[in-house]
């Protein structure tokens, strides 16, 4: 297995080593003592599954206060998986990171707490994601996918033109629309955010 830092502190590209023959494939998606030497927690307390179909965006989701890391993997299809960040502490605060995982390429992507993240399904897809609190209703919050401070580029003619979107997604708000008590930390003031 190699673990990449990404431009966004904390993101870690994963590629697991994948051992394949006649009969098909086998690789360790998880195992707790070499994801810890590349620095991902041991304490991964939920596993969710989601299917989107090609054009589906899912994102830019997160949780705060109980904030969530998540390790995602895509089990079927492939994905432009997104990761951005939200710390206003970090010197990379409102930056992104994107990768494209499938089953072909076995890639996962570690998205740390403080971190928003989104996918954009190039096919139907399939993904897994490991989490490290529990799912949160009241913390539960949405970053708009296309808001131009971010100017994520996504390959929205890949997956077949405008994305499909959840209500709750296309009505997310903008970074610069967000009251400061929605993002992680408070060291940095709206003034500084806009």
């Amino acid at each position: 297995m190699t673990a990449t830092e990404t431009d966004v502190p904390g993101v870690r590209l994963i590629e697991p080593v994948r051992y394949t023959d006649a009969r098909g494939s086998f690789m360790e998606a998880w195992q707790q003592d070499r994801y810890c030497e590349a620095g991902l927690p041991a304490g991964f307390v939920q596993d969710n599954l989601s299917f989107s179909e090609k054009g589906v965006l899912r994102g830019l989701h997160y949780q705060h206060p109980q904030a969530q890391g998540k390790l995602v993997s895509v089990l079927r299809g492939a994905v432009f998986d997104v990761a951005v960040d939200l710390r206003p502490s970090s010197s990379v605060f409102e930056e992104w990171t994107a990768h494209r995982l499938s089953r072909e390429n076995a890639r996962q992507l570690y998205v740390p707490e403080g971190c928003a993240h989104g996918f954009l399904a190039l096919t139907g897809a399939l993904v897994h994601y490991k989490c490290t609190a529990p799912y949160a209703p009241d913390c539960e919050r949405a970053l708009a996918w296309d808001d131009p401070a971010l100017g994520i580029d996504w390959p929205l003619e890949a997956a077949g033109g405008a994305p499909v979107l959840s209500e709750k997604d296309a009505a997310a708000p903008r970074l610069a629309d967000m009251p400061d008590e929605a993002l992680p930390g408070t060291e940095r003031t709206r003034s500084a955010r806009v």
